[in-house]
């Protein structure tokens, strides 16, 4: 029998920079969409970003499939079992068809009773409801998007999926602009035809993904796909992806208990946080790409064993990371108001934030230590830790502080922020802390184990 061979480990760089390309072209379909809604109303546009958050929830569900199959495809890489890498991917298809029906459903059935549970306005509820029904009973379609797209980029087709991004945005403005101002004399829809046209480009992208997937690694969605799951590898799916999931849902939801928060201060602060976030997405870029890409060339190294690879790749990308970021925020910092300008005539909405972006120059580089470690760490199989450091930090410090701070004390939006910046900065701290004293390494090691337990050895025939 011959031993596996390691595949070549590509480097950061070429993993990293169509990620933050396909990444920034994702944002951008939310940017184009504030932008362009903003002409309807500011009222319009807060009733979108509590959709959003709503829709941001329901995608956590089917990430943490994705990013478990990233990650135990990448330790299946990097020992050289390719064979291995297919049939995670398989059942990655499988379950994540399933979660993308799951949560459809209910969300297109009861779309206004859960935006009521986020106290939205009753004279904005005309404008969520249709566009959550819309974009929350296709998000199946999203379901299968994230696992595919978890399987090319493990592979190292990153490209692919900018490439299909790419179209995807040029899609979503042609369509968005057709349908709110209704060029070329058609009707115009509003924000109703926002989310026609972002539905459109989602199945166009669904379409070339699975395209993209058959034709780079043989791989096809079959009707049979979702009845013949193996239990073993949704083990170890979940395994990694359950408790990112936890993580991820600790956040949304507590991110939506602060939404609640300033949806009770009114609509214009709901407005100063939706296009505050979305120019803080920007920078928050940097962070992700980097972050994933990280995650991939880590998980590479360590289904190869080289452990001490893996430690100094992590700085590495650390310290990128964080000079790009801290660049970014300061940029931002400075041009604020005219960023804000771009979306919002209001004078207390521009000044509003102005005043939050420049906050978020400390918010964004506590931020990267969170994004960038917690990335790595899952990559060496130690993914509990961050979910369970993250559940006592934002409901031990940040939801309990936004309140006190945002509401109790007064503070408003400022308060909120200030206790935002103290939860990202305290996990990330913790985070780092873990990387450098290398209490990671056991994982690793198990994670390795268990990639050549499930190896099936190539049988040199000559």
């Amino acid at each position: 029998m011959q031993p596996p061979t390691p595949t070549k480990t590509p480097t950061l760089l070429a993993i990293a920079w169509p990620i933050f390309v396909e990444q920034s072209l994702r944002i951008l379909i939310g940017t184009v969409d504030t932008f362009m809604v903003a002409h309807v109303s500011d009222g319009a546009v807060a009733a979108l970003g509590v959709s959003h958050r709503l829709i941001m929830l329901a995608l956590i569900c089917f990430n943490f499939i994705g990013i478990g199959t990233n990650v135990v495809i990448t330790h299946h890489l990097g020992a050289g079992d390719r064979k291995g890498a297919e049939s995670i991917a398989g059942t990655a298809l499988g379950v994540n068809l399933w979660m993308g029906l799951f949560v459809s459903i209910p969300v297109f059935l009861f779309n206004a009773p859960l935006l009521r549970l986020m106290q939205l306005p009753d004279n904005l509820m005309v404008y969520a409801v249709p566009f959550l029904s819309l974009m929350g009973g296709t998000l199946f379609l999203e379901a299968i998007n994230t696992a595919v797209g978890a399987i090319l980029r493990a592979h190292g087709n990153t490209r692919d999926v900018m490439f299909v991004t790419v179209g995807q945005n040029i899609l979503n403005v042609v369509g968005v602009s057709l349908v709110l101002f209704g060029f070329f004399g058609l009707p115009k829809f509003g924000v109703e035809g926002v989310a026609w046209a972002s539905v459109f480009s989602r199945l166009v992208a669904t379409t070339a993904l699975l395209f993209l997937l058959h034709r780079r690694l043989g791989i096809r969605l079959h009707w049979r796909t979702p009845f013949t799951l193996s239990l073993e590898r949704i083990r170890r799916i979940l395994h990694i992806g359950l408790p990112a999931a936890g993580e991820h849902m600790t956040y949304w939801l507590a991110l939506l208990t602060i939404t609640g928060f300033i949806g009770s201060m009114g609509a214009e602060s709901l407005s100063i946080m939706a296009y505050s976030q979305t120019v803080q997405s920007l920078v928050i870029l940097f962070s992700l790409s980097l972050g994933l890409g990280t995650e991939i060339v880590v998980g590479r190294m360590i289904g190869a064993g080289d452990f001490d690879g893996a430690y100094r790749q992590l700085l590495s990308s650390l310290k990128l990371c964080l000079l790009l970021t801290a660049g970014g925020m300061i940029i931002i910092a400075i041009i604020a108001p005219h960023l804000i300008g771009l979306f919002s005539h209001d004078p207390k909405i521009i000044a509003g934030g102005a005043l939050l972006l420049r906050l978020s120059l400390v918010l964004e580089i506590g931020r990267v230590l969170n994004i960038v470690v917690i990335n790595s760490l899952r990559a060496t199989g130690d993914a509990r830790f961050p979910m369970r450091v993250g559940i006592l930090c934002m409901w031990l410090i940040w939801v309990p502080n936004s309140w006190f701070m945002g509401l109790h004390l007064g503070w408003g939006l400022v308060g909120i922020w200030i206790a935002m910046t103290c939860d990202e900065w305290l996990r990330g701290l913790i985070m780092y802390n873990r990387w450098a004293k290398r209490r990671w390494l056991p994982f690793a090691e198990r994670s390795r184990a268990e990639v050549m337990r499930n190896h099936v050895p190539v049988v040199n025939e000559t």
